[in-house]
């Protein structure tokens, strides 16, 4: 939906969050969807009472219950209402439980001709199908219950919801006497995204720019790998508003083959990113953004917002290029025990930490390996004559392969004990087990920090194994004792060589 007219951005003092409304008009030449839609009573007479019952307060919002005296959304409040309320319909979602997968109805963003007033919709499950609900339309609904809006992961500010009773009526205003703004978004910065992380509360919108999808740095002539997306059902994109910090922004299932969709719909690679409603958590270690089942993408020129960040990107080439390289990739601290109380979680998902831990043993007999490629270490695959890289990134289609063991070290701190593993490269006959090399024996008892990632068969409990990625050595101790002339101490950069001499991580 692209707006045919100028936006108007307000501030919110409450919440200190950026709200933008674009505005249009009626869509014109279209037809009634809905008109006269209506729940019909078990005997089969109409629903609707003669009578007006409204609440007490309700007078001073509706000098009339006919005619085109509507009420404005600023006034709705809890309970049934016999009023009019006219209004564009935003979006439409499908309300599921979580664990059922149960339709538990359909809900909406509504927005009425106060260009700030934007509310929340329900159509319980029993009254899907009812009424055509079209994106962009604008309706006139009679007789409605306001229900308490959520606690979680609220879409509006707006205490109610308009929820469809037994007898609301919808109809579609083809030429409202009235411009109604197409769309509303309400923007958090970095920091406020940061002060409601995990909190579960109310969702924002984001707007930046993109630096990475996937992993591939943003190119002129950049080409998704949409079968691997598809596969695994979500993708991931590095973001950044103007100069501030770069975050993880996931999307899943239906927003990223949308992302897809209209990623490729672009003569050449869109720039801005626009995603609604998401949900800030912690994910990887650092502050990620999630998209829900409400959520929209939107890029470059496909509204206003993204028009004019569109516009700031393409005056500020340096904006574009600027990137804090931490902030992608610095995972958060973990002790081993907080490592599995986050595989614990139900909501918990594929992640990366940091630990800190002493390597108490070295465990041995382990025969699984894999031919890997001997420049980037990733599996290496049969070809007509030869070995070739299964890694799309290295691509070469004549390779070495090396023989990559799985190797697993006892680890603890002081809160738990763990088993990690990684893969080692050693000189040995493929299938036989694998000798432990001197040099990660000489790694027993000393303190390193690893990065450990959480991965699917954590989180399925196929394993409490968890994986490294990478190793590091911890800051140096300072010298306890004076040193004899000419000796010279091995220190934790040395162990740390050995040990990487030989672990693909």
């Amino acid at each position: 939906m692209e707006p045919k007219g100028n936006s108007s951005i307000s501030s919110d003092r409450k919440t200190n969050k950026t709200t933008v409304a674009s505005s249009a008009h009626a869509r014109p030449n279209r037809k009634s969807t809905a008109s006269s839609a209506m729940v019909m009573k078990p005997n089969g007479k109409s629903a609707v009472s003669s009578a007006i019952l409204m609440k007490p307060n309700a007078s001073t919002a509706l000098s009339s219950a006919h005619g085109d005296q509507v009420m404005f959304f600023r006034d709705v409040s809890l309970g049934p209402t016999e009023a009019d309320l006219r209004f564009r319909l935003i979006h439409v979602w499908e309300a599921r439980n979580p664990n059922t997968k149960t339709l538990i109805g359909h809900e909406m963003i509504l927005i009425d001709e106060e260009v700030r007033t934007v509310i929340q919709g329900f159509v319980p499950a029993g009254r899907v199908g009812t009424y055509e609900l079209e994106p962009g339309y604008v309706y006139k609904l009679r007789n409605f219950f306001g229900s308490r809006n959520k606690a979680q992961y609220r879409v509006t500010d707006h205490s109610a919801t308009v929820t469809f009773a037994w007898n609301s009526e919808l109809s579609v205003l083809d030429n409202p006497l009235v411009s109604i703004h197409e769309d509303r978004f309400r923007f958090h910065s970095y920091e406020e995204f940061q002060a409601n992380c995990d909190r579960k509360v109310d969702l924002y919108d984001y707007v930046g720019h993109m630096k990475q999808v996937n992993g591939q740095t943003i190119t002129e002539h950049m080409v998704l790998d949409e079968v691997d997306i598809a596969e695994r059902r979500h993708l991931c994109v590095h973001v950044q508003t103007h100069d501030g910090p770069v975050m993880k922004l996931y999307l899943w299932d239906k927003a990223a083959s949308d992302f897809c969709e209209k990623f490729k719909s672009y003569g050449s690679t869109p720039s801005v990113l626009l995603v609604t409603t998401v949900n800030p958590k912690h994910l990887g270690g650092t502050l990620a953004l999630t998209l829900m089942v409400s959520s929209r993408v939107f890029m470059d020129g496909d509204v206003q917002p993204s028009r004019d960040y569109l516009g700031l990107l393409s005056s500020n080439s340096d904006l574009a290029n600027k990137i804090n390289a931490e902030v992608v990739t610095k995972p958060e601290t973990a002790t081993i025990e907080e490592l599995f109380a986050y595989i614990k979680q139900e909501t918990a998902k594929v992640a990366w930490f940091e630990c800190t831990t002493t390597i108490d043993d070295v465990l041995q007999g382990s025969a699984w390996y894999y031919i890997s490629c001997g420049g980037c270490n990733s599996k290496a695959v049969k070809g007509p004559t030869s070995l070739i890289c299964n890694n799309k990134k290295c691509g070469k289609s004549d390779v070495t392969g090396v023989a990559q063991y799985l190797t697993r070290i006892s680890v603890y701190d002081k809160s738990e004990h763990a088993v990690l593993s990684f893969l080692a490269n050693e000189g040995v006959e493929a299938g036989s087990c694998v000798p432990v090399p001197q040099a990660l024996i000489d790694t027993i008892g000393h303190t390193y920090k690893f990065i450990v990632k959480v991965s699917d068969h954590n989180l399925s409990g196929k394993t409490q194994t968890i994986t490294v990625t990478k190793i590091f050595p911890p800051e140096a101790p300072q010298p306890i004792a004076p040193l004899e002339e000419h000796a010279v101490p091995s220190t934790s950069d040395d162990r740390i060589e050995d040990l990487n001499d030989f672990a693909a991580v």
